[in-house]
């Protein structure tokens, strides 16, 4: 199934306090106007948010280009060029 294209919520991943046994839903369509967190704008996209739940108290870097291999984390997709980004 094709979906519509996923945007680029930042250039640079924010870093987030999680705390243990909270449940968070990441944004991975990069519509939400609530980021790194999903406010349902991803509706209809065929694109779902990324749920998870925290495993301990951590301190954390989201990814917001929306581009990590390891979502919801960051892994440095955002250095990349974008000519280097496999289409």
């Amino acid at each position: 199934m094709s979906h519509s294209p996923i945007h680029r919520a930042g250039n640079a991943p924010v870093r987030i306090e999680l705390k243990e046994g909270e449940t968070y839903t990441w944004c991975a369509c990069g519509r939400s106007e609530n980021q790194p967190w999903c406010d349902g704008s991803h509706q209809g996209t065929g694109i779902d948010p990324v749920v998870f739940v925290a495993e301990r108290n951590d301190i954390v870097f989201l990814c917001m280009c929306k581009s990590t291999e390891s979502p919801p984390l960051c892994d440095g997709s955002h250095k990349r060029r974008k000519e280097d980004t496999p289409t």
